[in-house]
């Protein structure tokens, strides 16, 4: 997804964020369960005027005068991530993309945008979401989404990596995840990658199978599941889901995955814990597409509704409600009119995402007319309006840009831009979980409150995963060596780094051991013997290859390069 560059210092982001609940200060321990189940439900971008926008639509256009969600609304979250590099820049972090968001839903933890439950370091270590404290307690777990179950939000319950673009390796985590029941799309993102990148034809998905997994691809598959299928993978689409604008009969609704989801997990006598994503709203408001975005908060909506319902019939299932952020910087109103023209935001037939194919093959303001007028019932498209529209709106998203730019100034309202945005989200609940979370609370909050009232340690399975897993930064040589950061690395195994710019070496050393690297002729030495160690230096900074730090560590560390990550132990 976009991420929009915050204008300001990160430490103002903690002035937004109110202290924790009294009742979360004793830490993330295990402690006497409040409920045996719980769902997480999570609308991507569904900031606060997402869902006002949602209800008015619902009121005028649907006659109901409320979402399913109003009647749980228990506080609002702050969103900020932390100060770090994302995709070749560093970004303040007051403003969070989905993966950094997610994973402090997830984790009850702060991390750097693109981060997948990791801990914002050079040498990063992963943090346990409460999908994987859970499963430490023999809990069923589900994740489901209408975005690629690969996507940032779904993949910082179930996997750890440096970036969110590592899909590849999401996927594979995921087959070693333990998670019961996963229901999205993605079915590209199961095909294995190699460390270079390369995609051969080989799927994973005879692998799930091999686990025990069913494996589903349409509506009908999904409703012939029944209790007796455990462990279910359900992959409906190559990439994402349909809008629901645009979906056809063979694509499930949220509501159905997610009834479908908790049919099965309910039916194992530990409990269970489900998250669940809405996670178009996010696209259509990155799209500002207010039609598709309302549409899908609706999806989101009929969602909470199947969730709440379960959970007051069952009476051992807490409920939260929440977003990852705000997308789009949705303002309802503009250009001074004491107006909304909610008359129109029902009009549209597709999404913008479908139009834009036609979009962009039109050569004339009259052929722009013609679609528009199709698609929205306006006929009264100026030249002015028709050219902007060809002309395209000087983003990424070009003329699809440019015709929601124009259709929104019809429905009167207004957007900030294409990214996210730094505003406080909407917090709902049901249960015991619901006095954790009340208030205004940061969105870490969350998940440590979700771990206390099923009773699970998010610590203790931190501590296990960081004992068999670090993620650091490396370099890839001209050579194909893989190298890592000496003095992050040496730092993390107990040893002392010396650099010394007279004589252009660098000593590194740890009990008795002691490398010396030459850094004038790349040479290297162990104990005052030559050694082979692959060394590069960028940036100031000294890499080295993997055998030196075995050596000085006395380990045996191997290298994913899938995962792109140290493996301690084996898992």
């Amino acid at each position: 997804m976009m991420k929009k560059k915050a204008a300001g210092l990160f430490m103002a982001s903690f002035l937004l964020c109110s202290p924790i609940p009294a009742s979360l200060h004793a830490g993330n321990e295990a402690a006497k369960p409040q409920s045996k189940n719980l769902i997480v439900l999570i609308g991507d971008g569904m900031g606060p005027a997402q869902v006002t926008a949602t209800r008015l639509y619902s009121k005028t256009i649907l006659g109901a005068e409320s979402l399913h969600l109003d009647g749980y609304y228990v506080g609002q979250a702050s969103t900020f991530s932390e100060r770090g590099e994302a995709d070749g820049s560093v970004e303040s972090g007051v403003i969070t993309d989905s993966s950094a968001a997610g994973t402090a839903l997830a984790t009850g933890r702060k991390t750097y945008n693109s981060a997948v439950s990791l801990s914002n370091e050079e040498v990063a270590m992963p943090y346990a979401s409460v999908i994987e404290a859970a499963e430490a307690k023999g809990k069923a777990t589900g994740l489901v989404s209408t975005v690629r179950i690969t996507h940032a939000t779904p993949a910082v319950f179930a996997s750890h990596v440096r970036s969110r673009k590592n899909e590849a390796a999401i996927a594979s985590q995921m087959l070693e995840s333990g998670v019961d029941v996963l229901l999205g799309g993605g079915a590209d993102y199961f095909t294995a990658k190699d460390a270079g990148g390369k995609r051969p034809d080989k799927t994973i998905v005879p692998n799930f199978e091999a686990k025990g997994y069913s494996v589903v691809k349409d509506l009908a598959g999904l409703q012939a599941l029944t209790a007796k299928h455990d462990k279910v993978l359900g992959l409906f689409s190559r990439s994402h889901l349909d809008y629901a604008i645009d979906r056809d009969s063979s694509s499930p609704s949220l509501a159905a995955l997610t009834g479908k989801a908790i049919e099965l997990l309910s039916a194992k006598p530990e409990g269970f814990v489900l998250m669940i994503e809405g996670g178009r709203i996010d696209h259509a408001a990155h799209a500002n597409d207010l039609p598709t975005m309302v549409k899908e908060v609706l999806d989101f909506d009929a969602a909470v509704k199947t969730a709440m319902d379960f959970a007051k019939k069952d009476g051992s299932t807490s409920v939260v409600v929440t977003a990852d952020h705000e997308t789009g910087g949705l303002s309802l109103g503009r250009d001074n009119r004491y107006e909304l023209n909610i008359d129109l935001w029902n009009r549209q037939k597709q999404s913008s995402q479908v139009l834009n194919a036609a979009l962009e093959q039109a050569r004339t303001p009259e052929e722009i007319r013609k679609f528009v007028q199709t698609n929205t019932s306006i006929a009264d498209l100026s030249d002015e309006e028709a050219h902007f529209i060809l002309k395209g709106d000087g983003t990424d998203y070009e003329r699809e840009g440019a015709y929601n730019a124009v259709i929104s100034k019809r429905l009167l309202v207004g957007w900030a831009g294409h990214g996210h945005s730094g505003v406080d989200v909407g917090v709902w609940a049901y249960g015991p979980i619901a006095e954790l979370v009340k208030g205004k609370i940061d969105n870490t909050d969350i998940a440590k409150a979700g771990a206390k009232t099923i009773g699970a340690d998010l610590d203790a399975v931190t501590a296990g995963l960081q004992a068999k897993y670090w993620y650091p930064k490396f370099k890839i040589t001209p050579d194909r060596s893989v190298v890592y950061p000496a003095k992050a690395l040496a730092a993390k195994l107990g040893a002392s780094v010396d650099w010394d710019a007279t004589s252009g070496t660098v000593r590194i050393a740890k009990g008795g051991t002691t490398i010396l690297v030459n850094l004038k002729d790349g040479s290297a030495t162990l104990n005052g013997q030559a050694a082979a160690y692959a060394v590069h230096v960028e940036k100031g900074t000294l890499y080295l290859s993997l055998d030196a730090f075995n050596e000085l560590s006395g380990l045996n560390m191997t290298w994913d390069p899938l995962s792109e990550r140290l493996v301690l132990k084996a898992g």
